[in-house]
Parts: C-alpha cells; structure tokens; sequence
C-alpha cells in the first residue's frame, strides 16, 4: 500500500460518522487518486457505519483459525477469565461493522468471529440492543453472499436465538430470515453446503422462536419435501445410493424430526402414518451417516408412538427388527473400520429402543451439576444443539436459560468466585497433565516394541 495512503487511512479505534468521506478527501489531498468506498448494495449506501468498516478490513491478516478479521480477533485468549466484558464487547462491536464490509473473505470472518464468541459466552443484554443490526446482515449476507457467506450467516442466525431464547425478539428474527432460509433450501442451484446449514438453521429457529401452529406445520413441510426425495422408490434396486445431496437430505431429516417433537399429538399421528413405512427404506443408503439419521429418527419415532400409545403395534416389526440387527452386527469388508464401529454402537440402541422400548441413559457433566439423557428424544434435542454451540454447548447449559428450560435443569446454579477458581485448571497444570500423559504413552508404545522385537529374535 503507497505511504500516503497509510498514513491518511482513518484510524481503527473510530473516526465518526464521516470516516469514508474523510479517507477518501484525505487521499485526494495528498495526491493520491480518488478512491470510494464501495457499499455491500447500492440500496445499502445510506448506512452510516458502512462509511468507514471498510477502513478495519485487511484479507491478508486473516488468522488460520478464521476467528479474525484485521485487529479484531475474537479466540481463546479473548474469551478466556484474563479476557474484560468491556473488551469483548469491543471487539464483536468491531466485528458486527465487519459484517458489512465490501469484500466477502471479511464478512464471511465477521460472521465467523461473531458467532464463536456468542457460541462460549452468554451476552443476551448486548446481543438484545443488536439484534436488528445482526439480523440486517444475516439477511445481507443470506441474500447476496456465497455458499462459505450463506452458511456462515445461517451458522450465526441459529446461535442469535439461542441467545434469545424463545419470545418477540426471536419470532421478528425468524419472520424475516424465515422465507430467505425457505428460499435457499429449496433452491437446486444454490450450494450443497449452504442448504444443508440453511436446514438445521430452519429447524432450530423454528424449534426456538415460532409460537404459530401453521408456521411450524410450513416449515416441516419445507423439510419433509427435501428428505423425501431419498425415500427409496419402487423402480429402484435394494440400495439407496448416496448423492451430493445426501448431506442436505440428513440435515433435514434431523431438522424434521427436532420439530416432530414440539407437535400436537393429532399432527405426530399422521406423521407416523405417513413416514413410519418408508423411513426404514433409508436404512439400506450406502452412506452411514445417513443410516444413523435413519436409525436413530426411527427410534425417536417409536418414542413417541408408544409415549401416545402405550400398546402401539408396528406391522413390519420382524422385517425391520432384522435390518436393525444386521445394521448393529455388520462385519462387511468393503466398509471402514470407524464406520462399522460407529454404525454398531448406534444401532445396538436403536434395537434395544425398538425392540425392548430401553434406552442406554448418558450422563453430560458442565461445571458441578450432571445431566441425564434418558430419552431419544432428549438425546436428538441435545445433540442438536451440540452442533450449533460445538464446544460453548456447556457453558451455555450452565448459564443459559432457554436450555435449561428445554432441558429442565432449574435456574441457573450460583457459585461463588472461589468455587469457580476450585474448578478450573490453569494452562500451566493442564500442559503438565498433557505432558505427563504424553510421556506415559511414549514409555509404553517403547516397551510395547520392545517385547515384539525380543519376540521376533527369538524365532
């Protein structure tokens, strides 16, 4: 960049509201050429802050980690307990200016940055006074972005109602991002990618936000006609294969099944009708990934026929009990090992589920309290979530009042300061335990060796 475009740049801690004009005044004065800001849309130009994010925006000082976007960084060190409320706020400030900005990489990060810090912390007063501001750019980025854009939008969107939780703010968010997140979904052009983060985005929205019975019914409509097109057809042989759209297909069998579980009884019975004959056809796909959906929608769907009724009958048990079974014993050669071992453990469950109506309970432990899984129900909505928070799914377990509401934990639990202190490990300790560790493995993998080698010069 020539120096005199450096040193005339405006600075990054702010400049006001005329920020773009002066920079562009700035270089002209200082013999430079003329050079405009570019709005994200022509419609757009009127927005005061889009005058000057362009100035904090540099592609090349993009992290690894794609958390940062120029001096903004929001990562570990920010979000640790070292890391000021003040400075949080400051940065994602910082950020959310970012998600206006002329070049899509700086967006694309922008959206990225913002999302992981609302994924570890619970910010609900500051996310509050910004949802408008927020939603204005996921529905921008939605719109006019790509599929890396779209999908980080939609990524942002989902964690933006878990904030919220369930209510006005949340239902205003869905209303407008609702048809775009509709639109892309059903859009054969658009990516893969895009439309399968555009699915669950659907589901978990609609799962926190919508109070209306015909929105919930149109948005699993939307869904069904997306996984429905898997079902295996008459014409075609024993086996489903896998397409570039399987991806899209799971996400929105997922999706579906999530918001079966919020229904009126009358709307599940017919559901039941209508799919629990031909969800056992994506049992033979050749994806695994789609069989576990497959497998574990199953379970969650017998679930909640006998939760309806408790002598439910299935005519075609023997037949899917036997597919269930093959499933949880499958020894093929032609498939991977982490595949065979993944799909056996998912499907002994799902035929215990099936068959003896048992479910294996798992306990998730987040600071001093436990939860217990005992449902699949319970275990879809867990894992659902799972995906969206990644690794901040605890911490929002503990503070978090919309899912300790869905998962009926209580009010938060109130620890004091010296509590807290008791419960973490610092980096220091935690390197010394890797280390430890690390150096107990080396010393048996070497002793290990040395048996079957004194074994090999022995014969």
């Amino acid at each position: 960049m020539p120096k005199n475009k450096k040193r005339n740049a405006p600075h990054r801690g702010g400049g006001g509201g005329g920020g773009g004009s002066g920079a562009a005044t700035s270089a002209a004065t200082a013999g430079g050429p003329h050079r405009t800001v570019q709005p994200f849309s022509d419609e757009d130009a009127s927005i005061e802050t889009m005058s000057h994010c362009s100035g904090y925006s540099d592609p090349s000082s993009f992290a690894e980690d794609g958390y940062s976007v120029g001096f903004y960084s929001v990562g570990p060190e920010v979000l640790d307990e070292e890391g000021t409320q003040e400075d949080l706020e400051y940065k994602l400030k910082g950020l959310i200016d970012l998600t206006l900005d002329k070049s899509a990489k700086t967006r694309q990060a922008a959206l990225e940055g913002v999302k992981n810090a609302l994924s570890s912390k619970v910010l609900y007063e500051f996310v509050l006074e910004r949802r408008m501001t927020l939603t204005d750019s996921i529905e921008r980025c939605l719109k006019k972005g790509k599929s890396d854009e779209q999908r980080a939008a939609a990524a942002l969107a989902s964690v933006l109602c878990v904030q919220l939780g369930p209510g006005f703010e949340s239902e205003e968010i869905l209303k407008t991002l609702g048809p775009i997140l509709k639109k892309i979904i059903g859009d054969g052009t658009a990516s893969i990618q895009a439309r399968q983060t555009c699915a669950t985005c659907f589901g978990v929205c609609c799962f926190i936000a919508t109070d209306d019975i015909t929105e919930l019914y149109s948005t699993l409509e939307c869904l069904e006609a997306i996984f429905t097109k898997s079902y295996l057809k008459e014409k075609d042989a024993n086996v489903i294969c896998s397409s570039p759209n399987t991806g899209l297909y799971i996400s929105s069998l997922l999706a579906w099944t999530l918001l079966l579980t919020i229904c009126p009884i009358s709307e599940v019975k017919k559901k039941l009708e209508l799919h629990f004959h031909k969800l056992p056809s994506l049992l033979s796909c050749d994806d695994v990934n789609m069989r576990i959906a497959a497998g574990e929608s199953l379970a969650l769907l017998f679930e909640l026929a006998r939760g309806m009724d408790s002598d439910f009958f299935y005519e075609d048990m023997e037949s899917l009990t036997q597919m269930l079974r093959a499933l949880a014993t499958d020894g093929n050669k032609h498939r991977a090992k982490v595949d065979k071992r993944k799909q056996r453990s998912v499907f002994r469950d799902v035929l215990r589920a099936v068959e003896e109506r048992d479910f294996p309970t798992e306990t998730v432990k987040f600071g001093p309290e436990r939860m217990y899984i005992d449902s699949w129900v319970k275990k879809h909505t867990y894992d659902t979530f799972k995906e969206v928070l990644g690794s901040g799914m605890q911490y929002h377990l503990q503070t978090n009042e919309f899912l300790r509401n869905v998962f009926e934990l209580g009010p938060p639990v109130m620890l004091d300061a010296a509590t807290l202190k008791t419960m973490k490990i610092s980096r220091f300790e935690r390197h010394l335990y890797n280390s430890a560790a690390f150096k107990a493995r080396t010393k048996a993998r070497s002793k290990c060796r040395d048996k079957r080698a004194d074994v090999g010069e022995f014969f």
